[in-house]
């Protein structure tokens, strides 16, 4: 299956305020793991599966996006507004979207197979398509035996738990669903969509973490160093 028509919609307007270390300069999708923007490699994985064009929808210092990509052609820079909502940002491209579009946020990566994540959205015929992923425990798991300690595992995937994993296919009929730039993609649109069983998913059992804090960069380049890492990988 072809994926070279069905373009990436990258979120990327936020304020990034639980990393301020770096978002008080930057917008956070710019924010460098190992070599690069990570929005440059959440770009590099969707190209390696064919998906040729995509479209920022930026807002808090869009600039800083518009200037670092202004050179590829194949990448379109478009500022939706300061204070604008998910949902709302996604609104404002109606019109230059096809029948079905990728969408995922600037701020996390997975090694969710984006080949078979479109198949699934086609072969379900809904609106939207969302990855689920397993959370990661907010605390470290211990299992006792008497007064013995014998597992100590910290912060482990929950693996009877799903999250929205952020990695989503949409019909354009999601525009229905959205009314102006106070909409929230992950609140009102998608329980909405919900309500009507128009709402698919893609478990994911593999590699997925998003960056909201320092903590979590620092993760992610320890991973960009290593031999393994996993987004670098099909």
């Amino acid at each position: 299956m072809d994926l070279n028509n069905i373009p990436l919609v990258i979120l990327a307007g936020g304020k990034g305020t639980r990393i301020t270390e770096y978002s008080k300069t930057i917008p956070k999708p710019m924010i460098r793991i190992g070599t690069k923007p990570i929005i440059k490699h959440i770009i590099d994985y969707y190209r390696n599966y064919g998906v040729k064009k995509t479209i920022i929808a930026s807002g808090y210092k869009g600039k800083v996006l518009k200037n670092f990509f202004e050179k590829d052609k194949d990448i379109l820079v478009i500022n939706t507004g300061l204070n604008t909502l998910t949902g709302g940002r996604l609104l404002k491209l109606k019109n230059i979207l096809p029948d079905n579009f990728f969408l995922t946020y600037g701020d996390g990566l997975s090694d969710v197979n984006i080949l078979k994540l479109y198949k699934l959205h086609i072969l379900k015929k809904k609106i939207s398509t969302v990855t689920a992923v397993h959370p990661i425990a907010r605390f470290g798991e211990i299992k006792i035996k008497g007064n013995i300690v014998t597992s100590f595992n910290e912060k482990p995937r929950v693996k009877n738990d799903w999250i929205n994993g952020g990695f989503f296919v949409f019909n354009k009929k999601i525009f229905k669903y959205l009314k102006n730039d106070f909409s929230i993609l992950e609140q009102d649109t998608l329980r909405n969509i919900t309500k009507e069983n128009q709402l698919a998913v893609f478990k994911h059992e593999g590699f997925w973490q998003c960056m909201d804090t320092l903590r979590e960069k620092l993760i992610l380049d320890k991973l960009y160093r290593s031999k393994n890492c996993p987004w670098k990988k099909r």
